[in-house]
């Protein structure tokens, strides 16, 4: 890749939380329990419920999903992180950074799709429960999943492609401790506007759309819930759904505010710590939102630490 100055940016020099020791070991501490915590917590769902036969239904293969997504958007992003405090700063080779845009990319928007499709399931199984059987059944799921998947690859392969089309002329500090698309295209030195168009674009439909999706779904489902006469009916109802709409409400509000409005200066150093949520701190949470307030995975979870 030739710039054209004649240079070529061959890696990127990332930032760090913070330069002094004393800092920089507590946030390397801390990352690393986060990190650690949310490799076991997913870990453990996807394994709890692949061995319960009793969960072997939409809502928690949908849960296995999520589980599996947060594993690999932490994995994305924390350890490279951890070595960077370790080493008091860090640089990332080009190669890398493409990699990591494209995997981080492709793991915030399957995880909004994935959300819609949990918050349509839920809606199925409150507002429709004599139909959700046929609406749900496994070709369904798996066709809903698959596409979740393959909509999203497709999205991250156009936006990895035409960032590696851009050329960056000699500055290579990131303001930021990853790669991802608002931050490179501040850096680049050719034309961006294809870019933002298609983030805006990517913005609208998994952002927005998706949001209203899963917005009229809520309200279905809560219109459905306040109808309902039996007070044990509506607490067991709004029990299965509260565990994901204060997931989708973390997570919504997250990425919202990193790619829906960025911007610069000191709302850079605000999108540190929001990308600190959706990369650490979602991933460790989730797991525990979901087994927390959920009995079955709390029994299958108890079952499985049994035998260890």
């Amino acid at each position: 890749m030739t710039a054209n100055n004649g240079t070529a940016v061959e890696e990127f020099v990332l930032q760090s939380f913070s330069e002094e020791p004393g800092p920089r070991i507590l946030f390397l501490a801390v990352f690393l329990l986060l990190y650690l915590g949310a490799l076991a917590g997913n870990a453990l769902i996807v394994t709890a419920i692949s061995l319960h036969p009793g969960l072997h239904t939409p809502m928690y293969f949908f849960l296995t999903n999520l589980a599996i997504l947060d594993i690999v958007c932490t994995s994305t992003v924390v350890p490279k992180l951890l070595e960077n405090l370790a080493l008091k700063g860090g640089t990332i080779t080009y190669q890398g950074c493409m990699t990591q845009l494209f995997f981080l990319t492709w793991c915030l928007a399957a995880e909004l799709l994935l959300l819609t499709v949990m918050a349509y399931d839920r809606y199925v199984a409150i507002c429709r429960p004599l139909h959700y059987s046929r609406l749900m059944g496994r070709p369904v799921c798996a066709l809903l999943a698959g596409s979740v998947w393959a909509i999203t690859v497709l999205n991250t392969s156009v936006h990895t492609g035409l960032m590696t089309r851009l050329m960056f002329c000699g500055h290579n500090q990131i303001q930021h401790f990853l790669c991802e698309i608002p931050t490179l295209l501040l850096l680049s030195c050719s034309p961006t506007t294809l870019n933002n168009v298609m983030m805006v674009l990517a913005d609208v439909y998994f952002g927005v759309v998706n949001f209203l999706l899963t917005l009229a779904s809520y309200a279905y489902i809560i219109a459905s819930i306040v109808r309902m006469r039996s007070a044990t009916g509506r607490q067991r109802a709004f029990s299965t759904c509260s565990s994901h709409l204060l997931v989708v409400t973390l997570y919504y509000s997250t990425v919202i505010y990193t790619y829906i409005l960025p911007g610069s200066g000191s709302s850079l150093e605000n999108g540190k710590v929001v990308a600190v949520l959706y990369t650490a701190v979602s991933p460790t949470l989730n797991p525990l939102i979901y087994s927390l307030r959920n009995k079955d995975v709390k029994v299958a979870l108890g079952r499985l630490l049994s035998y260890c």
